[in-house]
């Protein structure tokens, strides 16, 4: 016999060079950075630094803007900021705005400035317009004369769009300046050492900045609160001041570690925590790269050389605490030493060498058995045990926990075994043997074990099921068949040993095609029974779920076990199963069991080349998805009764209010009502948005789409009458279409309230349906002021409004176009707009016919 080969062994150069194969594929798809990222965030944002007590904001928020106007504001604005700050102490200001152009104030506010002595004004290095070169955006020249201090106001992004630190020095060319913190806290330009042009931007000692939290963690101020009120030295004396935009519409936001593009927080603020971080030096420095070359070296070295000499039982200790000893070297680097060093691919290291050296374990061990196992390949074919061979009273038992029949006989010769509702005198003459006879609601068959002989007769139910349960028992084959001769076996004993190798072999490959074929798309929990729904086979999630043992799951009926942990009466459990094999036909049911939700789908079977059959039940665990679906009707439920209820009552007591309006200014209470309705509006259109989300096709049913557009054109006539708009309608063929109608119409309702709304009066809104293809089309267009295309990529979005319908004073809630979308997706079908400003829009729909023709 040759010697086993394999084109690979488990050596450290073959397993360094796969680990290291992996590596660079994982590299390649910047895996290792996210990891890094996500330890250093985790790590930052577990212990967050207390901010320095010397450090505040001074917030150019709405409120300010509100107060003081639209910005730019006057220079003399900030002139009278730092005249405030001045009075209260503040030891430094810096400001986190920029002042590139002059102004007819700029002398005030120098002189503000010269007065403090200590204010910090930014630089920003940016090219004066797209297709010019890179130049640096300085102060003009008399507030840059009376700054203490210069500095840029860059913060840098990662490649994951999150900011999480800074570069202490940029400029161009030779001269760089200092971030706003670091000039705060006593930096000053430097010169680069590298002569490069002076249009060339150079970055030097990038900076982790430990954030002390999220936005609002350093003590911030109103900029308007400073300025309208008398000075509080308490605040501001001895302090740092940063003065910069936190209002969104200035677009000065950054996504943090603590925030991520859902609360971000403002470069400004951004500023004062690496100010903060400075002047408590817990600033962290990135480590070398050779560092990082280093410590990946180290642990692949380590790996391939003791893992191969490894038993395979302490292969995965070893894995974990090479990951152990990297965490812990990336803590002590991180806490003591305020270095920052990305080990995620020195991580995934042990994570990939763990499977890579059981993967050649595994391979080199089952080589020599799948050379000898190749007869797996031979026709399939898993034995059920056979129903020839059983008693007649095990018969009786298993018909009467699937069927449940009204009534039975087992006879034994002349003395009777059992019986209900049937004598031996209901046995009809000339009983075939091994096969049923059906008279009338009984079904009779004569058996033959060994030297005795049985009479079974069952009272089936009298209802739609007898007929499908007799074809059913013809297919029952419960005849003995007469003893096979075994084949002559080979009387040595190694070719008794092949021989039994062989058959085993033989059952496996058996056992293996069914699986494959069988399970291959069955998860979660799988129970087969035989031809008589008793449980042959159960996985572990039925022994869990259920908690019945293994052995007791083998041989109970199916019906029984479900009957057991979940009694129901309508439908009962052994008419889905016995429904299952006598019509052949699948069953989905709900189950519950232990306080979980679960879905059993019974599925009925025939194995291959063999003509035996059973059931495939699948058990799949729903608990969470029918929480989720109750906190969703919790949730509407909420909407529809606490926000719509109390707003029609405050619509009632405006209408009873106006009627008696001696003491009520009209004006106010007429205001009062529309924001009243359109508060309820907006819940009614929430309601109806969250139900179309809710929809499937569970609620479909055939409805006529023409018809719907017509009921649609009626509901909107009233409102388009008083602005004298014609609504035409043209289409005269029925159009059938699977949906739900009162969710389409309530759709077309929005598309043509939006279409009178932005129409002039004595305009036309003309609604066509017509059919295409094999999709119901729908157009409405109107003759108002269009869209600006810039809007069109968005008009469907929750809550977006257009910018020039706000401006004209019309408000709605920015939900009924999304709602129109999402019912048609749940149609299967699509959306479409084109508009022309100042000529109109118009909106096409266009869903799948339910014609069997087309």
């Amino acid at each position: 016999m040759k010697r086993d080969w394999l084109p690979f062994t488990t050596t450290p150069w073959m397993l360094g060079f796969i680990i290291t194969l992996l590596l660079l594929l994982i590299q390649a798809s910047g895996l290792p950075r996210q990891i890094d990222f996500w330890i250093l965030d985790k790590t930052t944002t577990l212990a967050p630094p207390e901010p320095s007590d010397d450090v505040v904001v001074v917030a150019i928020d709405e409120i300010s803007l509100d107060r003081l106007g639209r910005w730019p504001w006057r220079r003399n604005v900030h002139a009278e900021l730092i005249r405030k700050l001045t009075e209260a102490g503040a030891k430094t200001i810096v400001f986190d705005i920029l002042f590139p152009e002059p102004a007819p104030d700029d002398s005030e506010l120098a002189a503000a400035m010269d007065e403090h002595g200590q204010v910090i004004l930014p630089v920003y290095l940016s090219p004066p317009t797209v297709d010019q070169l890179l130049g640096e955006q300085l102060p003009v020249p008399a507030l840059a004369a009376a700054a203490a201090g210069i500095g840029h106001a860059h913060v840098e992004l990662d490649s994951d769009g999150v900011a999480r630190g800074l570069y202490l020095y940029n400029g161009l060319g030779s001269k760089l300046w200092p971030s706003l913190s670091m000039t705060a806290a006593g930096g000053s330009p430097k010169l680069s050492n590298d002569s490069t042009p002076a249009f060339v931007n150079i970055r030097q000692d990038f900076r982790i900045v430990p954030l002390a939290g999220g936005s609002g963690s350093i003590p911030t101020f109103s900029y308007t609160q400073v300025l309208n009120h008398p000075a509080a030295s308490q605040a501001f004396s001895g302090k740092t001041v940063f003065v910069g935009a936190t209002a969104a519409g200035f677009g000065d936001i950054l996504p943090t570690p603590f925030s991520g593009l859902s609360q971000p927080m403002s470069g400004v603020e951004f500023h004062a925590n690496a100010f903060s971080a400075i002047k408590q030096n817990q600033l962290i420095r990135p480590a070398p790269a050779w560092l990082s070359l280093g410590l990946i070296v180290f642990t692949l070295a380590l790996l391939v050389v003791i893992l191969p000499r490894m038993r395979p039982t302490r292969t995965l200790a070893a894995c974990l605490t090479t990951a152990l000893t990297l965490f812990l070297i990336y803590g002590i680097a991180f806490v003591s030493m305020n270095l920052w060093v990305p080990v995620a691919k020195a991580l995934l290291i042990p994570i990939l060498a763990f499977p890579v050296s059981s993967g050649f374990r595994l391979a080199m061990t089952n080589h020599f058995l799948n050379r000898q196992l190749d007869a797996l390949a031979r026709s399939p074919q898993l034995p059920l045990p056979g129903t020839t061979g059983r008693h007649p009273t095990q018969l009786l038992a298993h018909f009467r926990a699937l069927l449940q029949p009204q009534g039975w006989l087992l006879q034994q010769g002349a003395e009777t075994i059992a019986q209900n509702s049937l004598t031996p005198n209901d046995i009809p003459d000339d009983l075939p043997q091994g096969q049923w006879l059906h008279q009338d609601d009984a079904s009779w068959i004569r058996l033959r074990r060994g030297d005795l002989n049985y009479i079974l007769g069952l009272i089936l139910p009298d209802d739609f099921t007898r007929e499908g349960i007799q074809r059913y028992l013809r297919r029952l084959k419960l005849a003995q068949q007469d003893e096979i001769q075994p084949a002559l076996k080979p009387r040595e004993n190694i070719s008794a040993r092949i021989e039994r190798v062989r058959v085993a072999t033989e059952r496996l490959n058996r056992m293996q095609q069914f699986m494959r074929r069988s399970f291959e798309r069955m998860p979660d929990g799988v129970i087969v029974t035989d031809e008589l729904g008793v449980i042959r086979f159960a996985n572990g999630h039925i022994e869990e779920w259920f908690r019945e043992p293994m052995p007791s799951l083998s041989g109970l009926p199916l019906a029984s076990l479900l009957e057991g942990h979940d009694p129901r009466e309508t439908p009962p459990w052994h008419e889905t199963v016995s429904e299952t094999l006598t019509l052949k036909q699948s069953r989905t049911v709900d189950l519950r069991i232990r306080g979980k939700d679960f879905l059993i789908h019974f599925a009925p079977f025939a194995l291959p080349d063999s003509e035996q059959h059973g059931i495939i039940a699948n058990v799949s665990d729903i608990t969470e998805l029918r929480e989720q679906q109750r906190q969703h009707r919790e949730a509407i439920d909420f909407i529809s009764h606490d926000v719509r209820s109390p707003l029609v009552s405050q619509l009632a007591l405006i209408e009873q209010l106006k009627r008696d309006p001696s003491h009520i200014d009209a004006m106010q209470l007429e205001q009062l009502g529309k924001l009243a309705r359109r508060s309820y509006h907006l819940a009614e259109e929430f309601v109806q948005l969250a139900r179309a989300e809710q929809l499937t096709e569970t609620r479909f049913y055939e409805c006529e789409f023409l018809a719907i557009a017509e009921n649609a054109r009626d509901s909107v006539s009233e409102q388009a009458s008083e602005k004298q708009i014609q609504l035409q309608l043209q289409g005269t063929e029925d159009l059938w279409l699977r949906g739900n109608a009162e969710l389409l119409e309530r759709a077309i309702i929005n598309l043509l309230t939006n279409a009178v709304q932005y129409s002039p009066e004595q305009s036309t809104v003309n609604i066509q349906v017509y059919r295409a293809g094999h999709e119901a089309c729908l157009t409405i267009a109107d003759e108002g002021s269009g869209i600006d295309p810039q809007e069109l990529p968005f008009l469907f979005d929750r809550f977006r409004r257009q910018k020039q319908s706000e401006l004209a004073g019309v408000h709605g809630t920015g939900l009924g176009l999304s709602f129109v979308k999402t019912v048609v997706e749940k149609h299967r079908g699509d959306i479409s707009v084109t508009s022309t400003p100042g000529r109109g829009s118009t909106f096409s729909m266009r869903l799948p016919i339910a014609d069997p023709l087309a």
